[in-house]
């Protein structure tokens, strides 16, 4: 059978992206847009609208403020505990967001779709992070496994 553009390169446990999406309530979002047509902005506005604490990271000084929540310029400038760096930048950079979610004692490295890289996933393993690539959680928000956070305030 031919592969489609919806095979996984990564095969992860339902029940693993399911705690990593029940347990983190701060997610460092690295690529954030302001532009309302990218996909990073539909995926801020979900995961914002679900009840999680989106920080935004865009490294363009004109870039202050997305859907009125301060941005962040790089993660080493966030000023709050971070559980999950969510990385919507190209697959190259992702190693060096493994080490600067390593820095900032993130939880769970997360690479969105298209962004894999088997280094930066060992390297962020053996710092103790759980990680996700090729993976949206936007997506994953509503998978059949997932239950709704009913705990949280909107």
């Amino acid at each position: 059978m031919p592969a489609t553009a919806f095979d996984d390169l990564y095969d992860y446990d339902p029940t693993y992206l399911a705690d990593i999406l029940k347990s983190v309530k701060s997610i460092a979002m690295v690529g954030a847009s302001a532009d309302k047509t990218k996909f990073s902005y539909g995926v801020l506005r979900v995961l914002y609208e679900t009840g999680y604490d989106i920080i935004p990271v865009n490294p363009n000084p004109n870039v202050c403020e997305i859907r009125g929540i301060k941005v962040y310029h790089s993660l080493k400038d966030i000023d709050r505990p971070v559980d999950m760096v969510d990385v919507f930048r190209p697959k190259e950079d992702l190693y060096g967001f493994a080490e600067q979610a390593i820095a900032i004692d993130a939880k769970v490295l997360w690479g969105q779709i298209g962004v894999y890289d088997d280094r930066a996933a060992r390297l962020a393993e053996e710092a103790g992070l759980k990680v996700v690539m090729n993976r949206c959680p936007k997506i994953e928000l509503f998978r059949p496994f997932w239950k709704p956070r009913l705990d949280l305030k909107l």
